[in-house]
């Protein structure tokens, strides 16, 4: 009673301190109703107890009026989600609304025109969808909308004709269809518009677009524009920024354009032009800025172009030629020259760097000769010098040893020669160093422990000599050392034990000499050792049979002496070459095979025989062959009583079988279970088949719990054409050995299993969107958008990731196929089928099998030939099931000359390039993403086992090549203006590089 006589009044002064509440804030209360948001949001902070909405977080009033009102909402980055709170458009002072980056994720109400007072709506980065609302041109002062970075659909409405006052118009990434319409240039008052990467039909750049005289940046990428650039474009008097990247235009820039008087950054990347840079382009009195990279532009850059003040000449991936000209030394401004993949010949400019702050130079794959220009670095900006693939000759400048800014130096395959100036070696922000394939001489000093941000050296195919400096083991951060052929000598250093990042270590072809450093288990990470072709003496260590992740091990064409450590037989090996050296003794039972027959030549002391006896006398032949005749008779005895114990086992069952009698069944559960077997049993009905396969049938049973589960009944007799699992056990054995102990998000759970003499049951977690398989190929075919098919790839990588990596002794699942990863009712994705895994023991590198194991179009090369598996048959499996997701095809088709995915791929890449090879129904939004995911696949499905990355690399590579999967890709800032989302690595990106889809 004494607590409702407190309360009470308080419950009767509530409405009345809500009446009290302006209509301002009764409306933002409304549209806070009908979103959801966490407790963190600043919506969660809006007091229904304060009667004034001005102090509330993130609300702007305006105080000039008697009432203060809402002028301005800003409420991006608050976690919203929910449908556009269409009450908002009451407040009648409401001038700035920003939803930006939450999860409004509805389609835009057409009643969106009462917020009549809008200036400014910003709703980029959310989750709209439908088409966009012609009533929004009823909003008489709006001036920005942007729109940018959802899945809006459909066209352009006619009613936008009729915008008065829009400046910034955006809707960059999302999926609009049909074509650009001519009607955007009656915007007369555009400034800003941007409509890059949709999905526009093809067509011609609209000539009406001219009649946007106010317009300082047009961004057009990625809208499927083809033909010439059309002479209207000439009227564009305020343009600053022009991007048409990613299209298919063709001609020359038209001369119009070329006199306009004040644009100053133009972009063609990646279309289809001919013919070279006019010289027109020189009437661009104030452009800083071209880019027209990936074309097909040819002849010589234009010595008139490069008398402009230039801040960034982009020319890659074209075919011009001639030499870049002297001029372009002279401008002020430049800080960025990138010509890699052309045909460009002569010197650099003598003076480049002198006068201008240079950022990046890259010049790559071309034929440049003569010497490095000395001043590259007279301002202190440089960051990336990358000359690979050139005929530079001559010492590197001296000044470069002074370039503190320098992060990236690649001079890889050149003429250069001399000694490397001493403070190159130690630059305190060089990540990474790339001298290798010259004629350099010389010793590497020690002060090369002060490059603490080195992450990959590479020296290798040089003159170098002396030793290998104490200071190597002091660059914490280093992951890859090559400096194979060269003329070091002395013992390796022993503190080169301490890089415990290190992944990669060669020093094959010097005069090494000394033992292998003790203590070399510390490296745990190590994936390479070549120590190959040195003088190195004394034993090998046992601790090498510790590397976890090593598979290339190569000890050849040394003084090694004592026996091979049995500890060997823990690796992994995918190369082993342990030849020409004094070993003595037994080989590893795991190596004494075929397939290492060339791993042990020039060592006369090894035993061969696997018996343990190494004599060669008379006397120990005589006994050697009395032992064999022993063991064979043995064998024989052994196998006599195998047979009889088979034929009466048969007997037997025959017998129990005609006597009606039944093997005791089995029912065993690995979860908590709220079903009975006769359940399950009850509903193997034709109408709940949900798949078939060479193994059985699969049903989907509803319980009366509520659950669904998915069945899979085995064939009592198996087909004879099924692929078979490993003599001794029937894929039921194998897969409940499997998934029973198997735990993880990105596996299939097995919930019980059953099995009688006339039965077996696999019951699993039912996946209601099917197999990765019939999505990509079946009814549903083009449904899954890319970002969708990035997070099912990322998904099944992780779930192979756990089978080889965190699982011990590791497993091999042998069947990797999009018809066995299958979607939950949120696209998870998840890896099944464990009928053909096999457990890769410890002490073994691989195993053979008995038989060809999996898929058509999935398997392997080397494990056809061989019939030997490890993970990295897996790993070419799931690289095929990339190249699925990427191109939408399926890993046979009958259309295809090489019949094969993976060399359809391969050579429609060679000859017609990645657009040709990407499912067209995938947003060219994301071709950056789809580029590099491309490359994974072809990654995983290099001819060469060791080729192929770890399965956990390849779960990193797709996080990278998704800027972290699950989110849509950003709108970079560039010079304080909105820029062209595109892929800004050089040649020299190793691995994940544009070059290398086309060469691979």
């Amino acid at each position: 009673m004494n607590l409702l006589v407190l309360v009470l009044p308080l419950l009767l002064c509530l409405p009345q301190r809500l009446h009290s509440l302006t209509q301002d804030g009764l409306s933002l209360l409304e549209a806070r109703s009908l979103l959801s948001y966490p407790s963190s949001s600043p919506l969660s902070s809006w007091n229904p107890l304060d009667p004034n909405p001005c102090s509330w977080p993130r609300v702007s009033c305006s105080s000039s009026s008697a009432v203060p009102r809402v002028t301005s909402l800003d409420l991006s980055n608050a976690d919203l989600s929910g449908p556009f709170p269409l009450p908002l458009c009451n407040l009648p002072s409401l001038s700035s609304l920003d939803l930006s980056n939450n999860s409004i994720n509805s389609t835009l109400p057409s009643g969106i025109d009462a917020c009549l007072a809008l200036v400014s709506l910003n709703l980029t980065e959310n989750l709209l969808s439908g088409p966009i609302p012609g009533s929004l041109a009823n909003i008489p002062g709006l001036r920005l909308l942007d729109l940018s970075y959802n899945s809006l659909s459909g066209g352009f409405p006619d009613e936008f004709a009729r915008f008065a006052s829009l400046e910034f118009f955006s809707v960059v990434c999302n999926f609009l269809n049909g074509t650009i319409p001519g009607f955007l240039g009656n915007i007369t008052s555009l400034r800003h518009l941007q409509l890059a990467y949709n999905s526009f039909v093809p067509s011609k750049l609209p000539a009406e677009l001219g009649n946007l005289t106010n317009v300082e940046e047009l961004w057009l990428s990625g809208c499927g524009l083809f033909g010439e650039i059309p002479d209207s474009f000439g009227n564009l008097e305020e343009l600053t920024s022009l991007d048409l990247s990613s299209n298919r235009l063709s001609g020359v820039i038209p001369a119009s354009l070329a006199r306009l008087p004040s644009i100053n950054q133009i972009e063609l990347f990646n279309n289809s032009l001919h013919g070279g840079l006019p010289v027109e382009l020189a009437n661009l009195t104030t452009l800083r800025r071209l880019d027209v990279s990936q074309n097909q532009l040819a002849g010589i850059i234009p010595p008139e172009l490069c008398e402009l003040q230039l801040s960034s000449l982009n020319l890659m991936e074209n075919r011009f030629e001639g030499t870049i000209p002297e001029n372009i030394a002279n401008s002020s401004n430049l800080y960025e020259l990138k010509v890699y993949n052309n045909s460009l010949t002569g010197t650099l400019p003598n003076n480049l760097g002198s006068n201008s702050p240079l950022r990046n130079l890259d010049v790559s794959f071309n034929h440049f000769y003569g010497e490095i220009p000395p001043n590259l670095c007279a301002k202190g900006s440089l960051e990336e010098l990358i000359l690979i693939s050139n005929k530079f000759s001559g010492v590197i400048p001296p000044s470069l040893g002074g370039c503190k800014s320098l992060i990236r130096a690649r001079l890889r395959n050149n003429q250069l020669s001399g000694i490397i100036p001493e403070g190159l070696w130690g630059l305190p922000h060089l990540y990474l160093l790339d001298l290798g394939e010259n004629q350099f001489s010389g010793e590497v000093p020690d002060g090369i422990r002060s490059a603490k941000n080195l992450s990959r050296l590479d020296v290798s195919q040089n003159m170098f000599s002396g030793d290998i400096p104490e200071g190597i083991g002091s660059l914490s951060s280093l992951v890859e050392l090559f400096a194979g052929t060269n003329n070091f000598t002395g013992q390796i250093p022993g503190n080169i034990v301490d890089l415990g990042m290190l992944s990669t270590l060669d020093l094959h072809d010097n005069e090494l000499s000394g033992p292998i450093p003790e203590g070399i288990s510390a490296l745990s990470k190590l994936n390479e050792l070549n120590l190959a072709n040195n003088r190195l003496s004394g034993r090998i260590p046992s601790e090498i049979g510790s590397l976890a992740v090593l598979n290339y091990l190569d000890l050849s064409m040394n003084s090694l002496t004592e026996g091979i450590p049995l500890q060997l037989q823990n690796l992994r090996l995918n190369f082993l070459n342990l030849s020409y050296n004094q070993l003595s003794g037994d080989i590893p039972e795991v190596y004494a095979n075929d397939m290492y027959r060339n791993s042990f030549l020039g060592n006369p002391g090894l035993c061969r025989d696997q018996t343990g006896s190494c004599s060669t006398t008379n006397e120990g032949r005589g006994g050697l062959k009395y032992l064999w005749l022993l063991s064979l008779i043995f064998v024989l005895a052994l196998v006599i009583l195998v047979v009889g114990i088979a034929w009466f086992y048969c007997k037997y069952w025959n017998f129990k079988k005609s006597n009606g009698g039944m093997a005791l069944s089995k029912w065993r559960s690995f979860h908590k279970l709220g079903f009975s077997e006769l359940e399950i049993t009850e509903s193997f009905k034709e109408d709940n088949v949900i798949g078939s396969g060479a193994s059985g049938k699969v049903y989907k049973v509803e319980l009366s719990n509520g659950e669904v589960v998915a069945v899979k009944k085995l064939w009592v007799n198996q087909k004879k054409n099924a692929t078979v699992p490993e003599p001794g056990k029937d894929s039921f054995q194998v897969e409940v050995e499997m998934l029973g102990k198997i735990r993880h998000k990105n596996i299939v759970r097995l919930w019980c299993c059953f099995h009688s003499g006339d039965c077996k049951m696999l019951v699993y977690e039912y996946m209601p969107n099917g197999s990765l398989g019939d999505v990509l190929h079946g009814r549903k075919a083009g449904t899954l958008d890319w970002r969708m098919r990035l997070k099912i790839a990322l998904d099944a990588a992780e779930g192979l990731s756990y089978l080889h990596h965190d699982c011990v002794p590791p497993i091999v699942h042998r069947d990797v196929k999009s018809n066995n990863i299958l979607l939950d009712g949120e696209y998870c994705a998840k890896v099944a089928d464990f009928g053909l895994a096999k457990i890769i023991m410890a002490g073994k590198g691989d195993e053979s099998m008995s038989v060809v194991a999996g898929s058509y179009g999935y398997i392997a090369p080397e494990y056809a030939y061989t019939l030997r598996v490890n993970e990295k048959s897996d790993i070419y499996s799931f690289g095929v099931v990339i190249l699925e997701l990427v191109t939408g095809r399926s890993p046979i088709d009958p259309t295809f000359v090489e019949k094969e995915l993976v060399k359809w791929v391969r050579t429609a890449l060679d000859k017609k390039g990645m657009e040709q090879v990407i499912d067209p129904c995938l947003d060219p939004a994301y071709n950056d993403e789809i580029r590099r995911v491309l490359e994974i696949g072809l990654l995983c499905t290099q001819t060469a086992p060791v080729s192929r990355p770890a399965m956990r690399k390849v779960v990193k590579l797709l996080v990278e090549a998704g800027g972290g999967v699950g989110n849509r890709p950003r709108n970079p800032k560039m010079d304080g203006k909105l820029a062209p989302y595109m892929y800004e690595g050089g040649a020299d990106d190793a691995g994940l590089s544009r070059r290398s889809v086309h060469v691979a």
